[in-house]
C-alpha cells in the first residue's frame, strides 16, 4: 500500500471539490520550499518522447491530465512536477462564471467513478491567461474552450473565437469543448451543420493568427458510431488536427452503486472506469474510419496501465486522465507507466 491510499479515506472525509482544492493548494505550498520540486521530478518525471508530426509537437510522455482537473490554469507546474507530459487546462469561458450549485460532484468508490454537474464554472479566460504567464514549467499546456451558459447556440463561435484570441500563445493546442452534458444545450454544437459552422469559425480565427495553433475536438460516448465518424470528416474537412474520445457519459448502465444512491445524485457526467468500455469501443470505431488523418487521445476509465494499452490498441496516440488520478493519487503517471510494461 502507497502513502496516499494510506491518506485517501482522509480526503473523501472532505466533499469532493474541498478535497481537490486543499490537496492542489497544499501541493503547491509544498513545491515553494526550496528542492522540493526537484525532488518530485525526480521520482515522477516519466520520459516517453512521443512526437505529434501533424501537430508540430514533441510530448515529454504519452499521458496528460483532462480539462476540468485544473480549470482556471493554476497548477500546470505542479502537475509538471507529479510526470504529466501535457495539462489540458478549462474548460475556460470568455466569463467569469459560477457553474451549478453545489453539491456538483459525487464520488463513486464501488465503481471508481466520479458524477458531476460542474456546468464550466472558471474564473474567465482573462484570469487564465494571467494565470498562464506565471508558469514556469516547460512542457505542452492544451487549452480547452468553450461557452458561457448563457450564449445563445447561434453566437457560441464569438465565445471560442474569444478564447482563441485570448490564450493564443500561452498554449499549445487548443481543444473545442462541445461535449459536456452540463451545459444546456452544448451537445447540439455536435449536430453535422452547427459543427461545421462553429469550426470554420474558430480555424478562421485561428488562421489569422501568425501562427495557427493545432485545434482538437472533444466528443461525447453517448453518440452513434456513424455519427462519431461523421463527425471525423468534419473535422478531416476543417483542418482539425485531432480528437479527444471521449468526454463524460450520461449513461448510468452497469454501475455497482445502490440504485437509490444514483438517483439521489440525479443529472451530470459519468467518469471512470464504468467509461473504460464504451470510451474505448468509440475510439477504436472512429480511428478505424479516419486512419492516421487525425491525431487521437484517448480519455474515459484509465486506472491502469492495461487500460491505458487498450487505448493504444485502439488507435490513440495519447492518453488523458482525471478520475484515476482521484483514485490512484499524484503517483499514477509512474504508476501506469510501470503497469504498462507488465501488460
Amino acid at each position: 500500500m502507497n502513502t496516499y491510499e494510506l491518506l485517501r479515506p482522509l480526503l473523501f472525509l472532505l466533499p469532493p471539490e474541498k478535497a481537490h482544492a486543499f490537496a492542489m493548494e497544499g501541493f503547491v505550498g509544498l513545491l515553494k520550499i526550496p528542492g522540493i520540486k526537484n525532488i518530485f521530478k525526480s521520482i515522477y518525471r516519466q520520459e516517453d518522447l512521443f512526437e505529434a508530426k501533424n501537430m508540430e509537437l514533441v510530448f515529454r510522455n504519452r499521458i496528460g491530465i483532462a480539462a476540468g482537473f485544473d480549470k482556471n490554469g493554476l497548477y500546470t507546474d505542479a502537475l509538471f512536477a507529479l510526470g504529466f507530459g501535457h495539462v489540458e487546462v478549462g474548460t475556460v469561458t470568455p466569463k467569469p462564471q459560477d457553474g451549478n450549485p453545489l453539491p456538483r460532484l459525487f464520488r463513486l468508490p464501488s465503481d471508481k467513478a466520479l458524477i458531476n454537474r460542474m456546468g464550466f464554472n472558471n474564473r474567465g479566460v482573462t484570469a487564465m491567461a494571467r494565470s498562464l504567464e506565471k508558469r514556469k514549467e516547460k512542457g505542452i499546456v492544451g487549452g480547452n474552450i468553450g461557452k458561457n451558459k448563457n450564449t445563445d447556440n447561434k453566437d457560441a463561435y464569438k465565445d471560442y473565437v474569444q478564447c482563441i484570441h485570448t490564450l493564443h500563445g500561452l498554449v499549445d493546442y487548443f481543444t473545442v469543448n462541445i461535449s459536456s452534458p452540463n451545459t444546456p444545450g452544448l451537445r447540439e454544437l455536435q449536430e453535422e451543420d452547427a459543427l461545421k459552422d462553429l469550426l470554420q469559425k474558430v480555424q478562421d480565427a485561428n488562421h489569422a493568427k501568425s501562427k495557427a495553433l493545432p485545434l482538437l475536438l472533444k466528443i461525447a460516448p453517448d453518440m452513434s458510431k456513424e455519427a462519431a465518424c461523421k463527425m471525423a470528416d468534419i473535422c478531416i474537412q476543417q483542418g482539425v488536427q485531432g480528437m479527444i474520445i471521449s468526454n463524460t457519459t450520461i449513461s448510468r448502465e452497469g454501475l455497482l452503486t445502490a440504485a437509490s444512491h444514483i438517483d439521489s445524485i440525479g443529472n451530470g457526467g459519468l467518469s471512470g472506469l464504468p467509461l473504460l468500455h464504451a470510451s474505448t469501443d468509440l475510439l477504436q470505431a472512429v480511428h478505424t474510419h479516419a486512419g492516421e488523418k487525425l491525431l487521437f487521445i484517448g480519455s474515459g476509465g484509465i486506472l491502469s496501465g492495461t487500460h491505458m494499452q487498450k487505448k493504444f490498441a485502439a488507435g490513440a496516440s495519447l492518453v488523458q486522465v482525471y478520475t484515476g488520478f482521484v483514485y490512484r493519487g499524484p503517483g499514477i503517471v509512474k504508476h501506469l507507466y510501470k503497469e504498462l510494461k507488465t501488460v
